[in-house]
């Protein structure tokens, strides 16, 4: 399928302002420059947030002895003796820009849409917390789940793990984790919203909307630069979880892949890996559509598709953990 008209009309309009010098790419940024961008732009392209009856900040105890900021929504107050099941949600933004401002409004709509929890978590960013500093915070928020979720009306036998780009990356190694790990809860469902995959950029999608569709070939380059140590932390499956030797036994999974994504064949490959060791996955492919297009709500009716994609597996997923 042809590229979705608004959205080109967003890339002729993101390239003209690259060419006037009002918009500069972030690999000619500094970190926290990139980070304010990213901030100012959402706003911008998601729909106004649904209002939710309950929402909560708390503060995630983590290994090291520091807290991160978590952002927890519902349609009801969760109570302790009434709980309700959970998504664990992970930003995007490459492990250098996003934050929980920036993901409200999408943590909202699904919240509003399956009408259950989410917990969203404020990890710490590179290049100040380098490799594996976002993947062991957010582990740590999986385990303050399934020890102190119960705590607050949130139901540790009925969690899945999700996230957008970065935050996908992030959320598949969640679930591979959580395989090998008795300390980590066991997801039922990991949402998978365009991640990060691979150790290195060699496929045909990424040489083919590697630029000129948001999320460029260079810009990713970056974001490794900042967040990776080194070339061997490549190679690790919680950078990459491609890399991962057996995906034998992690949780069923929903993948959504826009058309027009460097990172659409790394998806398409991971699906295959999960399919082959026996793991169910939904695989979405969503025609026209770019990196990003999830929170895009006020440009594609297709971000509000995906939305409602989501919170139908989330539904399905809780109810077969019901199940006797």
């Amino acid at each position: 399928m042809s590229l979705n008209p608004d959205i080109a009309a967003l890339l002729d309009m993101v390239q003209a302002g690259t060419e006037s010098g009002a918009r500069m790419p972030f690999p000619q940024l500094t970190p926290t420059q990139a980070r304010a961008d990213f901030e100012a732009s959402s706003p911008l392209l998601d729909a106004d947030p649904p209002p939710l009856d309950y929402e909560r900040t708390l503060a995630l105890p983590m290994r090291d002895g520091m807290e991160i900021e978590a952002r927890l929504y519902a349609q009801r107050t969760p109570d302790p003796d009434n709980p309700i099941p959970v998504l664990l949600y992970m930003h995007g933004g490459g492990f250098v820009v996003g934050s929980l401002d920036s993901h409200e409004p999408l943590c909202r709509a699904i919240a509003s849409r399956y009408g259950a929890a989410v917990l969203s978590v404020a990890y710490r960013l590179a290049p100040e917390h380098k490799f594996p500093q976002a993947f062991e915070d957010c582990a740590d928020a999986l385990v303050w789940v399934g020890q102190q979720g119960p705590t607050v009306g949130l139901d540790c036998a009925r969690i899945a793990v999700g996230g957008d780009s970065a935050g996908g990356t992030l959320a598949a190694a969640l679930a591979i984790a959580a395989r090998d790990d008795r300390s980590l809860p066991k997801p039922c469902l990991q949402v998978l919203a365009y991640p990060g995959l691979s150790s290195w950029q060699r496929s045909p999608s990424h040489d083919r909307y590697g630029k000129g569709y948001l999320l460029e070939r260079e810009t990713i380059n970056w974001f490794f630069r900042q967040y990776l140590r080194d070339d061997a932390d490549r190679m690790d499956w919680r950078f990459a979880p491609l890399a991962a030797p057996d995906l034998t036994g992690v949780a069923p999974a929903l993948l959504l892949l826009p058309e027009y994504d460097p990172l659409v064949d790394e998806g398409r490959d991971y699906a295959a890996r999960l399919k082959a060791a026996g793991v169910a996955v939904d695989l979405r492919i969503y025609p026209g559509m770019i990196h990003e297009f999830l929170r895009m709500g006020n440009v594609v009716g297709e971000a509000l598709q995906a939305q409602d994609d989501i919170a139908h597996a989330l539904t399905r997923a809780f109810e077969r953990q019901d199940r006797p």
